[in-house]
Protein backbone atom coordinates (compact mmCIF):
# COMPACT_ATOMS: atom_id res chain seq x y z
CA UNK A 1 0.00 0.00 0.00
CA UNK A 2 2.69 2.77 0.91
CA UNK A 3 4.76 3.68 -1.91
CA UNK A 4 7.95 2.27 -1.63
CA UNK A 5 10.73 3.82 -3.49
CA UNK A 6 14.20 1.90 -4.15
CA UNK A 7 17.13 3.99 -3.76
CA UNK A 8 20.39 2.09 -5.33
CA UNK A 9 23.26 3.20 -3.50
CA UNK A 10 26.04 3.25 -6.73
CA UNK A 11 29.72 3.46 -5.12
CA UNK A 12 32.56 1.25 -6.28
CA UNK A 13 34.18 -0.78 -3.57
CA UNK A 14 37.75 -1.37 -3.57
CA UNK A 15 38.50 -5.28 -3.36
CA UNK A 16 41.00 -7.03 -4.86
CA UNK A 17 40.47 -8.44 -8.37
CA UNK A 18 42.94 -9.04 -11.43
CA UNK A 19 39.85 -10.66 -13.51
CA UNK A 20 39.72 -7.36 -15.61
CA UNK A 21 36.69 -8.96 -17.66
CA UNK A 22 34.89 -9.50 -14.59
CA UNK A 23 35.62 -5.30 -13.34
CA UNK A 24 34.25 -4.68 -16.66
CA UNK A 25 31.09 -6.28 -16.19
CA UNK A 26 30.57 -4.96 -12.90
CA UNK A 27 31.58 -1.35 -13.97
CA UNK A 28 28.72 -1.83 -16.82
CA UNK A 29 26.04 -2.79 -14.49
CA UNK A 30 26.96 -0.21 -12.19
CA UNK A 31 26.70 2.40 -15.30
CA UNK A 32 23.34 1.14 -16.26
CA UNK A 33 21.85 1.53 -12.70
CA UNK A 34 23.57 4.79 -12.85
CA UNK A 35 21.22 5.62 -16.19
CA UNK A 36 17.83 4.39 -14.79
CA UNK A 37 18.53 1.01 -16.88
CA UNK A 38 17.73 -1.53 -14.65
CA UNK A 39 16.80 -4.41 -17.16
CA UNK A 40 19.96 -4.08 -18.32
CA UNK A 41 21.75 -3.59 -15.05
CA UNK A 42 20.09 -6.94 -13.45
CA UNK A 43 21.71 -8.74 -16.72
CA UNK A 44 24.77 -7.37 -15.98
CA UNK A 45 25.19 -8.11 -12.08
CA UNK A 46 23.05 -11.77 -12.93
CA UNK A 47 26.37 -12.37 -15.81
CA UNK A 48 28.89 -11.20 -13.12
CA UNK A 49 27.23 -13.65 -10.40
CA UNK A 50 27.69 -16.63 -12.95
CA UNK A 51 30.75 -15.67 -13.59
CA UNK A 52 32.79 -14.86 -10.55
CA UNK A 53 34.05 -17.66 -8.19
CA UNK A 54 31.96 -17.82 -4.99
CA UNK A 55 34.78 -16.86 -2.69
CA UNK A 56 35.86 -14.06 -4.44
CA UNK A 57 34.73 -10.50 -2.74
CA UNK A 58 32.92 -9.54 -5.50
CA UNK A 59 30.63 -12.48 -5.81
CA UNK A 60 28.93 -10.64 -3.04
CA UNK A 61 28.68 -7.74 -4.74
CA UNK A 62 26.79 -9.25 -7.49
CA UNK A 63 24.59 -11.22 -5.16
CA UNK A 64 23.69 -7.71 -3.59
CA UNK A 65 23.17 -5.90 -6.60
CA UNK A 66 21.43 -8.59 -8.41
CA UNK A 67 18.77 -8.62 -5.32
CA UNK A 68 18.14 -4.67 -5.61
CA UNK A 69 17.79 -4.69 -9.57
CA UNK A 70 15.63 -7.89 -9.73
CA UNK A 71 13.49 -6.10 -6.98
CA UNK A 72 12.94 -3.13 -8.70
CA UNK A 73 11.76 -4.70 -11.73
CA UNK A 74 9.91 -7.38 -9.70
CA UNK A 75 7.86 -3.88 -7.95
CA UNK A 76 7.42 -1.83 -10.92
CA UNK A 77 5.94 -4.71 -12.93
CA UNK A 78 3.28 -5.83 -9.72
CA UNK A 79 2.19 -1.86 -9.41
CA UNK A 80 1.21 -2.07 -12.79
CA UNK A 81 -0.25 -5.33 -12.54
CA UNK A 82 1.94 -6.73 -15.15
CA UNK A 83 2.09 -10.00 -12.84
CA UNK A 84 3.93 -12.44 -15.11
CA UNK A 85 6.93 -10.24 -15.13
CA UNK A 86 6.48 -9.51 -11.30
CA UNK A 87 5.98 -12.94 -11.06
CA UNK A 88 9.45 -14.03 -12.90
CA UNK A 89 11.36 -11.33 -11.27
CA UNK A 90 9.93 -11.87 -7.81
CA UNK A 91 11.45 -15.32 -8.21
CA UNK A 92 15.04 -14.43 -9.26
CA UNK A 93 14.78 -11.89 -6.48
CA UNK A 94 13.85 -14.77 -3.89
CA UNK A 95 16.87 -16.79 -5.67
CA UNK A 96 19.50 -14.05 -4.91
CA UNK A 97 18.29 -13.31 -1.28
CA UNK A 98 18.24 -16.55 -0.38
CA UNK A 99 22.17 -17.19 -1.48
CA UNK A 100 22.71 -13.54 0.10
CA UNK A 101 20.90 -13.76 3.38
CA UNK A 102 23.81 -15.14 5.29
CA UNK A 103 26.58 -12.58 3.87
CA UNK A 104 24.78 -9.83 4.85
CA UNK A 105 22.91 -8.35 7.72
CA UNK A 106 19.17 -9.46 8.90
CA UNK A 107 17.76 -6.59 7.73
CA UNK A 108 18.86 -7.98 4.16
CA UNK A 109 17.60 -11.70 5.49
CA UNK A 110 14.27 -10.22 6.01
CA UNK A 111 13.56 -9.60 2.45
CA UNK A 112 12.77 -13.09 1.69
CA UNK A 113 9.04 -12.98 3.47
CA UNK A 114 8.51 -9.71 1.73
CA UNK A 115 9.78 -11.01 -1.21
CA UNK A 116 7.61 -14.04 -0.56
CA UNK A 117 4.52 -12.44 0.00
CA UNK A 118 4.98 -10.40 -3.17
CA UNK A 119 5.25 -13.86 -5.02
CA UNK A 120 1.66 -14.59 -3.45
CA UNK A 121 0.53 -11.15 -4.71
CA UNK A 122 1.52 -12.03 -8.30
CA UNK A 123 -0.05 -15.94 -8.52
CA UNK A 124 -3.53 -13.92 -7.35
CA UNK A 125 -3.16 -11.51 -9.89
CA UNK A 126 -2.52 -13.94 -12.59
CA UNK A 127 -5.47 -15.76 -11.32
CA UNK A 128 -2.93 -18.74 -10.05
CA UNK A 129 -5.56 -19.25 -6.60
CA UNK A 130 -4.32 -22.93 -5.92
CA UNK A 131 -0.21 -21.88 -6.37
CA UNK A 132 -0.78 -18.34 -4.81
CA UNK A 133 -2.40 -20.74 -1.46
CA UNK A 134 0.60 -22.49 -1.52
CA UNK A 135 2.51 -19.30 -0.74
CA UNK A 136 -0.07 -18.33 1.57
CA UNK A 137 1.13 -21.51 3.60
CA UNK A 138 4.77 -21.13 3.66
CA UNK A 139 3.63 -17.34 5.12
CA UNK A 140 2.06 -19.17 7.84
CA UNK A 141 4.76 -21.69 8.21
CA UNK A 142 6.94 -18.64 8.82
CA UNK A 143 4.73 -17.39 11.31
CA UNK A 144 4.61 -20.75 13.41
CA UNK A 145 8.26 -20.90 13.16
CA UNK A 146 8.45 -16.92 14.27
CA UNK A 147 10.00 -15.98 11.67
CA UNK A 148 8.74 -13.21 9.90
CA UNK A 149 9.71 -9.79 10.80
CA UNK A 150 7.91 -6.70 12.25
CA UNK A 151 5.37 -5.66 9.36
CA UNK A 152 4.70 -9.23 8.44
CA UNK A 153 3.92 -10.71 12.15
CA UNK A 154 0.34 -10.03 12.04
CA UNK A 155 -1.21 -9.85 8.80
CA UNK A 156 0.65 -9.39 4.68
CA UNK A 157 -0.69 -8.38 1.54
CA UNK A 158 -1.78 -10.92 -0.60
CA UNK A 159 -3.75 -9.34 -3.45
CA UNK A 160 -3.46 -6.11 -5.66
CA UNK A 161 -5.48 -4.72 -8.34
CA UNK A 162 -6.57 -1.85 -10.04
CA UNK A 163 -10.81 -1.22 -10.87
CA UNK A 164 -10.91 1.62 -13.44
CA UNK A 165 -9.41 4.74 -10.87
CA UNK A 166 -9.11 2.89 -7.72
CA UNK A 167 -6.14 0.52 -5.88
CA UNK A 168 -7.52 -2.32 -4.46
CA UNK A 169 -4.84 -4.04 -1.94
CA UNK A 170 -5.75 -7.20 -0.23
CA UNK A 171 -4.82 -8.00 3.42
CA UNK A 172 -5.31 -11.36 5.10
CA UNK A 173 -4.71 -11.83 9.03
CA UNK A 174 -3.28 -14.46 10.61
CA UNK A 175 -5.49 -15.44 13.39
CA UNK A 176 -7.61 -18.40 12.91
CA UNK A 177 -11.50 -19.04 13.82
CA UNK A 178 -12.45 -18.62 17.39
CA UNK A 179 -14.37 -21.54 18.77
CA UNK A 180 -16.92 -19.15 20.59
CA UNK A 181 -18.27 -17.05 17.95
CA UNK A 182 -19.83 -14.90 20.02
CA UNK A 183 -16.36 -14.12 22.12
CA UNK A 184 -15.48 -11.47 19.58
CA UNK A 185 -15.33 -9.94 16.60
CA UNK A 186 -12.70 -10.86 13.92
CA UNK A 187 -11.90 -10.34 10.41
CA UNK A 188 -9.82 -12.42 8.25
CA UNK A 189 -9.56 -10.57 5.08
CA UNK A 190 -9.48 -6.98 4.23
CA UNK A 191 -9.56 -5.31 0.94
CA UNK A 192 -8.44 -1.50 1.08
CA UNK A 193 -9.95 0.65 -1.90
CA UNK A 194 -8.05 3.92 -2.53
CA UNK A 195 -9.06 6.40 -5.19
CA UNK A 196 -5.65 7.51 -6.91
CA UNK A 197 -3.35 10.24 -8.16
CA UNK A 198 -2.32 10.99 -11.38
CA UNK A 199 0.55 8.50 -11.41
CA UNK A 200 -1.62 5.92 -9.92
CA UNK A 201 -0.29 5.68 -6.63
CA UNK A 202 -2.71 5.95 -3.99
CA UNK A 203 -4.40 8.72 -3.10
CA UNK A 204 -7.53 8.70 -0.50
CA UNK A 205 -9.00 5.59 1.43
CA UNK A 206 -12.46 5.22 0.07
CA UNK A 207 -13.80 2.35 2.05
CA UNK A 208 -12.83 -1.46 2.99
CA UNK A 209 -14.29 -4.64 2.11
CA UNK A 210 -13.98 -6.74 5.66
CA UNK A 211 -14.47 -10.80 5.20
CA UNK A 212 -15.45 -11.02 8.78
CA UNK A 213 -16.36 -13.55 11.08
CA UNK A 214 -20.08 -14.43 10.90
CA UNK A 215 -21.81 -14.22 14.64
CA UNK A 216 -24.13 -17.16 14.22
CA UNK A 217 -24.25 -20.95 14.34
CA UNK A 218 -24.93 -21.56 10.65
CA UNK A 219 -23.52 -24.52 8.75
CA UNK A 220 -23.70 -22.46 5.55
CA UNK A 221 -20.77 -19.98 6.14
CA UNK A 222 -18.76 -18.64 8.33
CA UNK A 223 -17.50 -15.57 7.49
CA UNK A 224 -19.84 -12.29 5.54
CA UNK A 225 -18.55 -9.52 3.62
CA UNK A 226 -18.92 -6.11 5.32
CA UNK A 227 -18.46 -2.44 3.92
CA UNK A 228 -17.21 -0.25 6.03
CA UNK A 229 -16.51 3.57 4.18
CA UNK A 230 -13.78 6.47 4.78
CA UNK A 231 -13.82 9.41 2.94
CA UNK A 232 -16.76 7.89 0.56
CA UNK A 233 -19.82 9.79 0.03
CA UNK A 234 -23.36 8.63 -0.64
CA UNK A 235 -22.59 4.74 -0.77
CA UNK A 236 -24.18 2.01 0.77
CA UNK A 237 -22.40 0.83 4.29
CA UNK A 238 -23.02 -2.06 6.35
CA UNK A 239 -23.11 -6.01 6.25
CA UNK A 240 -23.25 -7.11 2.55
CA UNK A 241 -25.37 -10.70 3.04
CA UNK A 242 -25.20 -11.73 -0.68
CA UNK A 243 -21.48 -12.34 -0.18
CA UNK A 244 -20.67 -15.09 2.30
CA UNK A 245 -17.82 -17.58 2.57
CA UNK A 246 -17.12 -21.04 4.81
CA UNK A 247 -13.62 -21.18 6.27
CA UNK A 248 -12.01 -22.58 3.41
CA UNK A 249 -12.18 -19.58 1.78
CA UNK A 250 -12.84 -19.47 -1.98
CA UNK A 251 -10.28 -16.83 -2.93
CA UNK A 252 -11.26 -16.87 -7.11
CA UNK A 253 -14.51 -16.09 -5.52
CA UNK A 254 -14.37 -13.78 -3.30
CA UNK A 255 -11.32 -11.51 -5.59
CA UNK A 256 -14.25 -11.56 -8.00
CA UNK A 257 -17.27 -10.59 -5.44
CA UNK A 258 -14.32 -7.50 -4.37
CA UNK A 259 -13.98 -7.11 -8.08
CA UNK A 260 -17.99 -6.68 -8.79
CA UNK A 261 -18.65 -4.18 -6.00
CA UNK A 262 -15.94 -1.89 -6.82
CA UNK A 263 -16.88 -2.03 -10.32
CA UNK A 264 -20.41 -1.14 -9.23
CA UNK A 265 -21.84 -4.38 -9.81
CA UNK A 266 -22.71 -5.07 -6.54
CA UNK A 267 -25.45 -8.35 -6.18
CA UNK A 268 -28.45 -7.16 -5.05
CA UNK A 269 -30.55 -8.19 -1.96
CA UNK A 270 -33.41 -9.18 -4.37
CA UNK A 271 -30.76 -11.27 -6.87
CA UNK A 272 -29.95 -13.06 -3.74
CA UNK A 273 -32.75 -13.67 -2.20
CA UNK A 274 -33.79 -14.98 -6.37
CA UNK A 275 -30.94 -17.07 -6.09
CA UNK A 276 -31.77 -18.39 -2.87
CA UNK A 277 -35.41 -19.50 -3.80
CA UNK A 278 -33.66 -21.46 -7.26
CA UNK A 279 -31.13 -23.03 -4.97
CA UNK A 280 -33.99 -24.19 -2.75
CA UNK A 281 -36.23 -25.60 -5.62
CA UNK A 282 -33.62 -27.25 -7.60
CA UNK A 283 -32.65 -29.41 -4.16
CA UNK A 284 -36.58 -30.23 -3.35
Amino acid sequence: MKKIILTIILSIPSFGMSQSDCIRIYEKGLYFAQNNQIDSAYVKFKELQESVPKNDTLYEHAIWYNTLTASHIEQNARNNEKFDISLKYGLKALEAIRKGRFMFDEQFAKREYFMMKNITVSHFGLGNFEEGKKWKAKMYKAKKDSLLPEGLDEYFNFDFFKIGDKNVWGYEWFAELPENRFSSSFTKVVYYVYSTNPDGSDKDQLYRLHVLMFHGDTKKFDYVLTKRMETGKDEFSGTLYQYTYKEDIDYKKLQKDVKDIVSGNMKSMEEYLEEKKKEKKKGE
